[in-house]
Formats: C-alpha cells, structure tokens, sequence
C-alpha cells in the first residue's frame, strides 16, 4: 500500500501555521497543499491530510490531556512541531480506526526526522503514542466536582466558552452544546432557483450516485452524503447551487427582499447572502454588496457569475466608516447586516477558533458591529427593514448588539422573524422574535437574526 506520510506532512504544516499566524485552517490546508499538488498528490491523501487537520483542531485539548497522562514533559512545554506530530498520531490512534496503530506511530516518528528537529525528539514522540496505545483511558473528570473542567476536557472545548454556557443553560445544556463543537458538520447547499428547483438538483445528484435529502426548516437546501468534492460536480460548475449550512439560510428570507427594490448587503463577501437575496428578488433590481476585502469580493464575483446573477453590484468599503458617496445618493428600500464576529456558532466548521477565540474579543465584535449598523440606519428608507444576523452563540454579539441600536435610535423597532420562517422551524423564534438556531444546534450552525422596521 502506498505510504501516507506526504498527507501527514501536510497536515503538520498546516496545523503549525494555524498555532503560529492563527490562520483559518482552509487557507493553511491550501497553503500547505499546494507544492504537493503540483507533485502530484492523490485525491485519497488529500483526504486524509483535511481529516487530520480538522479531527486534531475539532479534539485538539482532549488529546492534549490523553497524553499528558502518559508523557514526561507536558505538551504544552513541547516545541510546536513535537506537539502537533503527537497530536496527528493520537488522533489516528483514538478515532481512526481504519489507520493501523503501527502506521499511526511510525509515521509520526517520521515527521520528527525530517526539518530540524532534535535527534531526541523521533523517541520521544515514539514513546508518548506507544503508551497510548497499551495505558487504559484515564477516568473523565467528574463534572459533579468541575463541570468546567469536565465538559472542556471531554469535548474539548474551551474552559471559558464552557464555563459561559454553563452559567447560561446549565450542565446539561451545555455538554450538549460542547459536545457540537467536536461533529463533522453535514455538506448542505442551497438551490440556486434562479437556474432550478430542489427536486430537480436532487434527481440530478441522484443520477451521478450522489445521496441527498431534503433540509428540513429551509425550502430550497439538500443535504449531500458522500459526494467527494463538491467543486468537482457539473452541477456546482453550473451554478445549481451554493454551499451552505440550513441555518444561514434563514436569513435572508427574513429581510423578504422584492423583485425591482433597491437593497444593500452591508458585510457581503464571499456572497451566500448576496446570492440567496438576488435569488428572492428573482434577479431584478439594485443589490449593492459592500466588503472591505478585495480578495473576498473577487470570489462574490465569481460566484455570481457562476450563479447567472446579473444585479449584484460588488463595492469594496467599510461600512462601518461610512459608504462611498455615490451609493448614499438614493435610500435603500433593505439593509443586510451579516456582521463580523467571533464566529462561535460555527466551530465545528472551523474548529481553529476554539484556540484562537478569547472571552475578551467580544468587547471588540460589539464595538464593531455597533459601528456597522451605526453607519448604514441612515440609508434605509423611512419604512424600510434592516436585518442584522450574526454566527455568534453569544449575547454580546447578538441581542445586546441589538439593544442598545434600538435605545439609541428610536426610529426602528423589533419585528418578530416568525412570519418569515417556514412553519416547520416556527419554534427558531424566540419570545423576543428574534431567530436563534442554538437549541437545534445538532443540525444545523447556531445563527441569530434580528428583524428591525424603521418608522415611516
């Protein structure tokens, strides 16, 4: 059997330029793919090296305290490279089972003698995973002593995020909250029904041997089973669809956008809720998408592109310091705000922010999410809607956001979501009406949205 060590090697790279420049671990896994391409790496390595990379940051901790138990040094004091090749080893040795326990060893020993590790290092690494290998589990910490401590180990999530949803939902609530943050997501994508019907994508898909069922809140999403790359299908090329989680889209509907009005996606790139508006405005009118990445807005392009999407007008500024003049001339009839934030609803996607995320940068979401619907309200028309969503799990980022917008500008006030849902996910509403996808946490990422009316 051909070695696998060329997807190892890939991992590794990618998960020491996740620690190191605190990466979104896609860039560093195309970063670290890329010289391997070109000498011709096969799809089954590719494969492999994205499980790795996604499987340690996803258990990352637990895996930490799995060895802590039986190394002589503590992982957190080992140089960077010893500590992510122990961490691709254990994680082939605890959670994949098709990976043979030899193979996971030697190969991680093998990463150790390549680059400039010590001489000392390959034994070590040799040692530590041996000894997890033939040492019984240690016993879970009790959460009747420290729940904290317990669900972060077990789930491994971060202390004070577990400690904050513990607080908030109590133990219960919160393990299973934890524990979500360690699931490989579901590959959902939403029907572009500008070019097609759900039905129509799923006989499609069905006829090229790929699973799908129906989502079951959103009316035009398809959940996909064993499909390989997506960017490979004829339909993808074809602009069938777009990738992207049930709970995102939700969003958009609740703005409602009209065909021929003129509407503005303040926080648009890469273009999932650029597109999924054009396609309720049935591709006629003025859609103005605004990002401060010109990277970004290039990929909102191509997607429209892709998509047949001829209303979309992409501009890079910030909205939080103001729009270009031009585009302050006339009012919009709605206003997106899919705001920046921690990204704490979605870590199962992009398990990295476990460890990049702190307690203290939700003072800095806020501040700027405050300054982005600051800077758009006044570009609504009279009796216009604004919708400000976020993928956050957390209050600051959401209804406090919120708040506060409504105390300081009394012109707008809340409306309640349900009528914009479908009736089989009424219950997303909140008391305050607001959407929040937390309790269905299983299925799907936890998003809130808000629905605000400016007085007329």
């Amino acid at each position: 059997m051909k070695p696998l060590s060329g997807a190892r090697a890939v991992a590794l790279d990618a998960l020491l330029s996740v620690e190191r420049a605190q990466t979104f671990a896609d860039d560093a896994l195309n970063h670290a793919l890329a010289p391997s391409l070109a000498e011709g790496l096969d799809s089954r390595d590719r494969a492999l090296a994205l499980e790795l990379v996604y499987g340690v940051l996803r258990h990352q901790s637990t895996l930490d305290w799995r060895m802590d138990h039986v190394a002589t040094k503590s992982m957190a004091k080992l140089p960077a490279r010893v500590r992510m090749a122990l961490r691709l080893g254990a994680y082939q040795l605890l959670h994949l089972d098709r990976i043979p326990p030899s193979a996971a060893v030697n190969e991680s020993v093998a990463l150790m003698k390549t680059g400039s590790a010590s001489a000392h290092w390959p034994g070590f690494v040799n040692a530590v995973l041996r000894a997890v290998i033939r040492t019984p589990a240690p016993l879970w910490p009790d959460p009747a002593v420290d729940p904290i401590r317990a669900l972060s180990v077990r789930h491994a999530c971060p202390a004070w995020l577990t400690e904050r949803w513990i607080a908030r939902f109590g133990v219960q609530d919160a393990d299973a909250l934890c524990r979500a943050t360690t699931v490989i997501p579901p590959l959902t994508i939403r029907v572009n029904t500008l070019k097609t019907s759900r039905e129509a994508v799923a006989a499609r898909l069905a006829e090229l041997g790929v699973a799908a069922r129906p989502t079951r809140i959103s009316p035009v999403g398809l959940v996909l089973d064993k499909c390989g790359s997506v960017a490979e299908l004829p339909l993808f090329r074809d602009g069938a669809f777009y990738v992207e989680d049930e709970a995102a889209q939700l969003v958009a509907p609740i703005l409602d956008p009209r065909p021929g009005e003129r509407v503005l996606d303040a926080c648009a790139a890469p273009g999932g809720k650029s597109t999924h508006l054009a396609a309720l405005m049935q591709n006629d009118g003025e859609l103005v998408a605004v990002d401060t990445s010109a990277a970004r807005l290039r990929l909102l392009e191509d997607n429209c592109r892709r998509m047949d999407i001829a209303i979309v007008q992409a501009v890079r500024a910030d909205a939080a310091a103001g729009l270009p003049k031009e585009l302050r001339e006339r009012p919009f009839d709605r206003i997106l705000v899919d705001a920046p934030c921690s990204g704490l609803g979605v870590l199962r996607r992009h398990p990295e922010g476990k460890w990049q995320k702190a307690a203290d940068a939700l003072a800095a979401h806020q501040a700027i999410q405050r300054r982005v619907l600051q800077g758009v309200c006044s570009l609504l028309r009279p009796g216009g809607v604004l919708v400000y969503s976020t993928c956050s799990s957390e209050p600051e980022e959401n209804e406090q956001v919120i708040d506060q917008f409504c105390s300081a500008h009394t012109e707008f006030r809340r409306e309640s979501v349900a009528p914009w849902l479908p009736p089989s996910g009424s219950s997303l509403a909140t008391g305050r009406g607001d959407l929040s996808t937390m309790q269905n946490h299983d299925s799907m990422d936890m998003f809130f949205a808000a629905r605000l009316r400016k007085a007329s």
